[in-house]
């Protein structure tokens, strides 16, 4: 049997060495840190190549039953243009099981989604430099264990889909994840997480502007940094920019089936393009 009728398969934390090489022949990251929280809290697909390693993957992340992310579409080079994407693609739609599902495409993979239904919303450019550390103007504070309930209501309200699972996961995740507390509980909450010797500042979820930038300011670590900025958002590319940061590459916001009741004002930094 070629690997053009192979199966779909559900892939285990035993195929993640397969997926990171895959990923290096797309010449891609090893992401073993982001790779790891997928398998967590996602469906990770794939298909054999009948050599021991993946001819492709794809990555479906269910938030209840509304929204899915989906992520990760990769197919290796020796088999491209051959209609697996879209096989993996359309495996991952009938999956999903939600009403509404969401991507960040990049200009190549963004034909393949629009034929199969997806629409744009937005762009995401990512933004890369060098940070001097988080400042200290005392706003944030280190999340605890009690923040977490509050996180998980601003969390649902700002995305428009109950992410609990990956909520549950950001403490451990995240290398640095505060929040900020008013009279009324939890009015923003901020992270950022190591990614191939970079650091992603991300998620941000807030009230207001003030708000995020606090968040931004006072997790960013020194050193390599990248920030993954929604146009919709012209105060955090007017802080990058400050900081000496520049546009790396720019992606597509793309969603399929039901508009996503989402809060665009108030969701600043996506945890990763991957997961939203």
């Amino acid at each position: 049997m070629s690997v053009l009728d192979g199966a779909v398969r559900l892939l285990a934390i035993d195929d993640l060495g397969a997926c990171q090489r895959l990923a290096e022949d797309r010449e891609w990251g090893r992401e073993d840190h982001k790779w790891r929280f997928l398998f967590s809290v996602g469906d990770v697909y794939g298909i054999d190549d009948g050599n021991g390693e993946l001819a492709g993957t794809v990555v479906s992340t269910p938030y209840g039953k509304d929204v899915t992310a989906i992520s990760m579409v990769l197919v290796a080079k020796r088999f491209e243009r051959r209609g697996l994407g879209g096989r993996l693609m359309r495996h991952a739609m009938d999956n999903a099981g939600t009403a509404s599902l969401c991507l960040t495409a990049t200009e190549y993979g963004r034909p393949l989604y629009e034929r199969l239904g997806f629409r744009a919303v937005g762009l995401c450019t990512a933004y890369k430099g060098e940070s001097d550390g988080p400042s200290k103007r005392g706003v944030t504070v280190p999340v605890e264990a009690s923040d977490m309930p509050g996180i998980h209501a601003l969390d649902t309200e700002v995305f428009g889909a109950d992410r609990s699972q990956l909520v549950e996961g950001l403490p451990t995740f995240c290398e640095t994840l505060r929040v900020v507390r008013d009279e009324t509980g939890v009015v923003g909450y901020g992270g950022a997480w190591k990614n191939d010797g970079v650091v992603i500042v991300g998620p941000v979820i807030a009230q207001d502007t003030e708000t995020a930038l606090a968040l931004v300011e006072e997790v960013v670590p020194e050193g390599p940094i990248r920030l993954d900025i929604d146009h919709r958002h012209p105060e955090l590319i007017g802080w990058a920019e400050r900081h000496g940061l520049r546009p790396a590459f720019t992606t597509t916001i793309m969603e399929y089936g039901e508009p996503i009741t989402n809060d665009p004002a108030r969701l600043y930094l996506p945890v990763a393009q991957a997961l939203g």
